[in-house]
């Protein structure tokens, strides 16, 4: 891929990163929280969240909404991914020559960055995925 192919496919995974963002902001405030702060009692489905009107107070939404609050928060870990190596992306060559003529190569740290990203949000990822397998099929 050549170089500007793949600097407005970064662009455009970034854009589409901040949109995700922005859905999940809008979204988060008008249910007043997401599912990943909530929980499910009594065959009821509540959001709750923080730096909110209602901080600390859950709410109750109905099973649809619960699922796709709580599958929209934990798309925000792969999507920050996608931006961190998008940016990462785009900075490589500055990076590369920045770090040119010093003991700990660029390419160097530009894996170590990419992977300790990789690493940290796909752990995120499976970890609230698997809280959500596990609290829809606890309260089935």
């Amino acid at each position: 891929m050549n170089r500007r192919t793949r600097t407005k496919l970064c662009i455009w995974l970034i854009l589409i990163g901040l949109v995700n963002f922005l859905s999940y902001t809008i979204i988060y405030a008008y249910i007043n929280g997401d599912a990943a702060n909530g929980h499910i009692a009594n065959g009821k489905y509540y959001v709750g969240g923080h730096y909110i009107t209602s901080e600390g107070r859950e709410h109750e939404v109905s099973r649809a909404v619960w699922i796709y609050s709580y599958a929209h928060s934990i798309s925000i870990w792969p999507t920050i991914a996608m931006i961190l190596l998008a940016m990462l992306t785009l900075a490589r060559p500055l990076i590369l020559a920045a770090y040119g003529d010093s003991n700990v190569s660029g390419a160097t740290i530009v894996g170590v960055i990419a992977t300790l990203a990789l690493v940290v949000l796909g752990f995120l990822t499976v970890f609230f995925t698997i809280d959500f397998i596990r609290n829809l099929l606890h309260h089935q």
